[in-house]
């Protein structure tokens, strides 16, 4: 659910610029606030964890679509809102300007519409509610089934919202958002178990992961060694192998797009902010579209997915757990 720059006004995009900018900042102050230091080195392997996975495309059957892990709502549940705020804006980020993956007109959009949703009204409105004190077994399954499926039907009615109003795009508001809701519906529900399935895991080997974050308390005395080097070990596998067998079919998005305009992507505006901003990203994605730059390196196809995955796991990794580091030396007293 990635949007393109073609899909979004210089308004519309400066305007969500602003919100997640603004969202951002009121998140890195409470995250100082919590003083849990012990959190930095999960928000850098989630984040990575979080990028491999989204590399990883799954057929829906019977449509001609794919959709991958948004992974917000798993963000949430692991960390709290507003760190997870924090990890998804890092995780898009580094998507937008290393590999061309989302517009950086859009980038707002992006952050706000896969971050916001699933991590401020899906994960305490919805999946606090629905599970309760059980982080294992049937309640919780439905409860992030649920969660996810809402989170995602927000954020892809935002994307149709985004776009009509920017009004540079064909794509009519009834038409658009018959196909996007419909798709983004089986893309929830898978997100929604593969959330259940990893939040199980962890509940195994940590319980005290998730009751802590349920209840606001610190993670000072949960020992995360094994915890972390098993999710770090799990992103590197799955960024540098698993991406060899994702999906080649169009996304939920490009999918929708395809079935109003009979293409899957749309051109964008040849002059102005539009072009400025492309240019500026085909000259700092080192990797665009997760592959080697045909015209400096020769290389199949699976080696370039791999070089990307590896790479986009290790940035990431430094990224989230960078901002992390960031807001927990701001919070030690002057001597």
């Amino acid at each position: 659910m990635h949007m393109a720059d073609a899909l979004i006004s210089p308004a519309v995009g400066g305007t969500m610029w602003a919100v997640s900018a603004g969202t951002v900042a009121y998140c890195s102050r409470r995250v100082r606030q919590e003083l849990d230091d012990r959190k930095v080195p999960l928000m850098g392997v989630l984040g990575a964890f979080v990028f491999a996975a989204q590399m990883i495309n799954f057929t829906i059957p019977g449509t001609g679509s794919s959709g991958h892990l948004g992974g917000a709502l798993l963000l949430a549940i692991l960390l709290g809102p507003h760190a997870a705020f924090l990890v998804i804006a890092s995780v898009l980020v580094v998507q937008a300007l290393l590999f061309a993956d989302g517009g950086l007109l859009a980038l707002g959009c992006n952050i706000f519409n896969l971050g916001f949703f699933p991590v401020f009204f899906a994960y305490p409105f919805i999946y606090r509610k629905l599970a309760g004190s059980e982080v294992g077994g049937g309640r919780q399954a439905t409860a992030a089934i649920v969660a996810a499926v809402a989170g995602l039907q927000l954020g892809a009615f935002c994307v149709v919202l985004e776009t009509v109003s920017s009004g540079i795009s064909a794509l009519p508001f009834k038409t658009f958002l018959m196909m996007m809701q419909p798709i983004h519906l089986a893309i929830g529900i898978v997100e929604g178990v593969v959330t259940s399935a990893l939040v199980t895991f962890v509940a195994r080997a940590r319980p005290e992961i998730l009751a802590n974050t349920r209840s606001g308390a610190p993670l000072a005395a949960v020992p995360l060694r094994r915890t972390i080097v098993a999710l770090l070990l799990a992103a590197v596998v799955t960024g540098g192998f698993v991406s060899w067998f994702a999906s080649e079919r169009p996304d939920g998005l490009e999918w929708s797009i395809a079935k109003v305009t009979g293409s899957d992507e749309l051109a964008e505006p040849a002059d102005g902010v539009h072009r400025a901003l492309a240019t500026t990203q085909q000259r700092v994605a080192v990797l665009p579209d997760y592959s080697f730059k045909q015209s400096t390196v020769r290389a199949n196809a699976r080696t370039g997915t791999s070089v990307a995955g590896l790479v986009g796991t290790l940035i990431t990794l430094a990224v989230a757990g960078l901002a992390g580091l960031l807001l927990r030396r701001r919070t030690r007293p002057a001597p």
